[in-house]
């Protein structure tokens, strides 16, 4: 028995999002069996794959924006830790909890949004991730205490982490399988360039201001994406669309007997919720596939969220760098994400054959290709920076050496991404949840000993054990 019909059979199955081909189109609404009442099918102009393309991108882009906000913003703390710690009165280690506990946040936030997003829709949870995540910055903001401080941060963390699972939906709604690789790889860079954006714009900020405006100017940024995802995103679950379809039919003929399928949901939001919680991980017990590899990616993340404390050792200590210069010592992480981004076009021609070698249906492990690059180049940037952080090398070597760890990084979580979406569409939201949770765990955990693991085993020898690790787990793609 396989995975997905294991978990069908638990009661956590939940509405595929189908290819266009396969939706029923031809009728506004069918008559049951006892011809009493009427379902409500999708025609071709309520499909959102079938919306104009600038429309779907437009989409796409916006919701990637959000995602790059609610990710820089778990970051940003990283260059406010000395100011907070000087104004609230504590060690440096309790305001690292800033990063910590909202990236805590972030992966509670997915076993929850997830479901509330099958039953209100995509837009309405989007709209109100925005809302409550705009409404409690202002406490970190104006945080009287320390406690204050940490409480919104988990709170702000769980309020974006909408934007980390439910969005991943949203694109696997508009596309289907043949054309879904150009906009997963543009959303799936967005949470991994903002966390390399966020030490380079705290930087800059800090240098020149109290800490506090770091987080005044996130409370701007988050209110213009408020305002672009209320007027620009539309909804895309199908099985919304159809109930708001229902009830339209419903108020303009007068007849109650227009149904849609989430019409006549079985179970609570409550049940639902309990079902999501546990599918994730039922998912990573029963399926060695989604272990393997979301503990492939969590590594990764941890890896990356240790450089925050990392790179401080390496370019503040080491080489001298001020505030300002140490957080543009992460644009060599970004460059190397931007850079493998522009290699899209050539991995969309790849897939193109491999789906003509098998008429038009790939394996979704065709999809691992990319992630075996990611899955070298990650060690080698590691290796790299590692036997670079001896004083009498010039500080570009290192930065230089970031490049291929983030290129590798875009190659290994597209390419984890996209086969989590096509080899699970039916429970794809859980299949990103478990992802989003075990990476999350490690995101929180690998900021909290990176300075006794430097101060133990030095720049070199902490960096190479974490290149080690990954070479380890370079095979599992």
């Amino acid at each position: 028995m396989s995975v997905l019909t294991r978990i069908s059979e638990s009661g956590s199955f939940t509405q595929p999002n189908d290819d266009a081909a396969t939706i029923k189109t031809d009728v506004s609404a069918s008559q049951d069996a006892e011809g009493d009442p009427y379902l409500v099918v999708l025609e071709p102009h309520d499909n959102p794959q079938n919306m104009s393309l600038f429309r779907r991108w437009l989409a796409v882009l916006i919701i990637s924006s959000g995602s790059l906000c609610v990710a820089c913003d778990s970051s940003i703390a990283a260059f406010t830790e000395q100011g907070a710690a000087q104004t609230f009165h504590v060690s440096h280690e309790v305001t690292i909890l800033g990063i910590s506990l909202y990236v805590t946040g972030l992966g509670i936030g997915p076993l929850f949004v997830g479901p509330l997003s099958e039953v209100y829709g995509r837009n309405v949870v989007y709209q109100a991730s925005y809302v409550f995540f705009f409404i409690f910055t202002f406490p970190i903001v104006f945080a009287p205490n320390i406690a204050v401080f940490l409480v919104f941060r988990l709170i702000t963390g769980f309020c974006g982490s909408a934007f980390l699972s439910v969005a991943g939906g949203s694109v696997s709604d508009m596309f289907p399988n043949s054309s879904i690789a150009s906009p997963m790889a543009v959303y799936t860079i967005s949470p991994f360039i903002g966390p390399v954006a966020g030490p380079l714009i705290a930087a800059f900020i800090n240098q020149h201001l109290y800490w506090e405006w770091t987080y005044r100017v996130q409370l701007c940024w988050i209110f213009v994406e408020l305002l672009m995802l209320a007027t620009f995103v539309p909804e895309t679950y199908v099985p919304v669309i159809l109930k708001k379809k229902a009830k339209r039919l419903r108020e303009s003929t007068g007849d109650s007997k227009f149904y849609a399928p989430l019409d006549r949901r079985e179970g609570s939001l409550a049940s639902a919720v309990l079902v999501s919680c546990y599918t994730p991980f039922q998912l990573l017990l029963f399926d060695r596939m989604a272990l393997l590899l979301d503990s492939w990616n969590a590594l990764i993340l941890g890896i990356l969220y240790l450089a925050f404390q990392a790179f401080p050792i390496i370019f503040g200590d080491i080489h001298r760098f001020n505030m300002q210069t140490t957080g543009l010592a992460f644009i060599g992480i970004g460059l190397g994400m931007l850079s493998a981004i522009s290699t899209q076009p050539l991995w969309n021609r790849l897939y193109a054959r491999e789906t003509a070698k098998y008429n038009g249906d790939p394996p979704p492990e065709m999809r691992l290709i990319m992630g075996q690059v990611g899955a070298i180049l990650v060690p080698v940037g590691l290796f790299w920076l590692a036997f670079t952080t001896y004083p009498q090398v010039h500080w570009i070597a290192p930065i230089i050496a970031s490049v291929p760890f983030g290129s590798g990084i875009y190659f290994v979580f597209t390419s984890t991404f996209t086969y989590l979406v096509t080899a699970y569409r039916p429970i794809a939201a859980s299949a990103m949840a478990s992802n989003s949770a075990m990476r999350s765990a490690f995101a929180v955990a690998f900021p909290l000993f990176a300075g006794v693991m430097y101060g133990g085993l030095g720049t070199v020898g902490a960096t190479a054990l974490l290149a080690g690790l990954a070479t380890l787990m370079a095979p599992l793609p």
